[in-house]
């Protein structure tokens, strides 16, 4: 019975307010979905503003609100925090997840392709750290409570590097980095911050790595020999985000089948 009791208290998102950026689809729906599941409220952030209608649908307009934009847009986290305040009276979540890719060898790779790919995962995941910070500190500032919990999307891309990738790998390396400074300077107001890596999830994103021309190659480094699923993946981040990790912070945890073994 003590048991279940703790269990029913750790793992719960009952008193968190989550920005979830990319949510439209792939991992950031399946993620606003597990969030709301475990008793979170959503602010789904998206390109894709159909996608964004469907989500809510979906979740309960009481458990999810939508901002539709591009997250290289500096303008738009702040309104994903304004949307959170206005709807649950505050935000104190955020996954960084919106992603892109552009794919080409480094003596080929254009400007174009390379800023968009550091636009979208640093700037964009800077962008709306900044904003949460600042609304949590706020809070702090002014008598209320400060802490949070923020989960930065990295990748073992930018650890271990990876083809054709050099932007993407670039980018979330600079994730890592961008986390680690974070979880230094907001510690000591509560605010968590730390990355999961995932491996090649099944998604749209990753289809041409999953295709005939890469699969092989890319499954021969996978211990556990598959691909992940977006539904397995989720998980670690729940966790993160849940007071079940509460003594947790600046750390990376990787998601992807033993990819990494190693490093």
């Amino acid at each position: 019975m003590k048991e279940t009791a703790m269990q029913d208290k750790l793992l719960t998102l009952e008193n968190r307010q989550v920005i979830v950026t990319g949510a439209g689809q792939g991992i950031g729906r399946a993620l606003a979905s597990a969030i709301a599941e475990l008793g979170g409220r959503v602010v789904a952030v998206d390109l894709n503003a159909d996608a964004l209608a469907a989500l809510r649908e979906a979740l309960g307009h009481e458990r999810c609100v939508t901002v539709a934009g591009n997250v290289a847009d500096p303008s738009l986290a702040q309104q994903a925090v304004d949307a959170g305040v206005t709807a649950f009276g505050g935000v104190n979540g955020l996954v960084n997840n919106a992603g892109v890719t552009r794919t080409a060898m480094i003596d080929k790779m254009s400007i174009s392709d390379w800023q968009q790919v550091i636009d979208v995962h640093l700037s964009g995941s800077f962008y709306f750290l900044q904003a949460l910070g600042r609304h949590l500190l706020g809070r702090a500032k002014a008598g209320g409570d400060g802490a949070g919990a923020i989960v930065n999307i990295s990748s073992d891309a930018g650890r271990r590097g990876t083809i054709g990738q050099i932007n993407y790998g670039a980018a979330k390396a600079g994730v890592l980095g961008l986390t680690m400074c974070a979880a230094r300077e907001w510690a000591r107001y509560g605010i968590r911050t730390n990355t999961v890596g995932f491996g090649v999830v099944e998604t749209p994103m990753t289809e041409t790595i999953r295709g005939e021309k890469f699969r092989d190659t890319y499954l021969s480094q996978i211990p556990l020999g598959r691909w992940g699923e977006a539904d397995e993946v989720v998980r670690p981040v729940c966790f993160l985000l849940s007071d079940a990790a509460s003594y947790v912070t600046g750390q990376h945890l990787s998601v992807n089948g033993g990819y990494t073994i190693g490093l």
